[in-house]
């Protein structure tokens, strides 16, 4: 059975480490995490765990999810706070608790009892991104408005160096032909303190299903909640389309919702014979491939554009 790696292409710190997992005859799941863990202690990354953007507030918030394609078990943790491993604590969701998501203050005691390693997650560089594109708003009116204001200029802007969306998630395949999926994020930059994206919500950024196949999304994640897309993509699948086929359709979906906010979404999926395909609402984007012992390979993203039967930019 090939071993295979497939990822966003910030996953690149962390493959090595998979695929020794992989290798070593560990399961996809040990080699997800694996993966990910890299990339969250990769403090140069602002868009995963040390070293994220922050929320309105200047506060790092987590998100994660894990998920088995053999069991269908899955583990999740949303508005983490002080803790850089949420891919393993949405692991111990997985594991030791008879429960799916864990969120907040919630999140931050099970490290605790887990015994995670408590960590300021703001690196001195994070916050002078942060810093930049506003002064302190004065009343709760004008902090709404601020965020709105944010969120709008930030999701619109191609030519920003810093984007305000940005997530890690892989996919794995193991010697068994068993899959996992697993995402981790910081979230929206200057999102709106307890926002939770699709990142830790299974069936929205991330879902897998042996029988079928897997996906998971990084981009604007309010876009993918509404579609349910990882999901999506697997019932495509599932009903008989290809991994193209069910990729294009769940892009061509997110396309048709009115958004004033509207950014990319980018879209990583395998199917069960371990074929691997990407695609994006945006041009010119890649994802990264390992099998084997082979080299990471970076790979072209299908450029999914609007149907022609809807408008480019959707009316606010």
């Amino acid at each position: 059975m090939t071993l295979l790696l497939v990822g966003s292409v910030n996953a690149h710190v962390g493959f090595r480490d998979g695929m020794a997992v992989l290798s070593s005859g560990g399961s996809a799941i040990d080699a997800v995490v694996a993966t990910i863990r890299q990339v969250e202690a990769n403090p140069d990354d602002h868009s995963v765990g040390f070293g994220g953007l922050p929320n309105l507030d200047g506060d790092v918030e987590l998100d994660a999810s894990i998920m088995d394609g053999r069991t269908l078990a899955t583990g999740a943790v949303a508005a983490l706070h002080g803790y850089q491993d949420a891919i393993s604590l949405a692991r111990v969701v997985m594991n030791e608790l008879p429960h799916v998501l864990v969120v907040g203050p919630g999140a931050g005691r099970l490290a605790s009892d887990a015994g995670f390693e408590r960590k300021d997650l703001l690196t001195p560089e994070a916050k002078v991104i942060w810093e930049s594109p506003f002064t302190e708003a004065g009343t709760a009116n004008a902090y709404r408005e601020k965020m709105h204001e944010l969120a709008g200029r930030l999701s619109r802007d191609p030519e920003r160096p810093h984007d305000a969306h940005g997530t890690v998630n892989v996919i794995a395949r193991d010697a068994a032909g068993n899959l996992s999926s697993g995402v981790s994020t910081s979230g929206w930059a200057w999102k709106f303190p307890g926002r939770v994206g699709d990142s830790p919500i299974i069936g929205a950024g991330n879902y897998v299903d042996n029988r079928w196949g897997a996906a998971t999304c990084t981009g604007r994640g309010e876009m993918a909640q509404r579609c349910c897309t990882a999901h999506s993509v697997v019932t495509f699948m599932r009903s008989g389309m290809t991994l193209a086929e069910a990729l294009r359709l769940a892009a061509e979906d997110l396309h048709r919702l009115p958004d004033k906010y509207r950014s990319e979404v980018n879209i990583i999926a395998v199917d069960r014979d371990g074929h691997h395909a990407a695609v994006s609402t945006a041009p010119g984007k890649t994802y990264i491939a390992m099998s084997d012992a082979n080299e990471i390979t970076e790979l072209e993203r299908a450029f999914v554009p609007p149907p022609v039967d809807i408008p480019l930019a959707i009316p606010h």
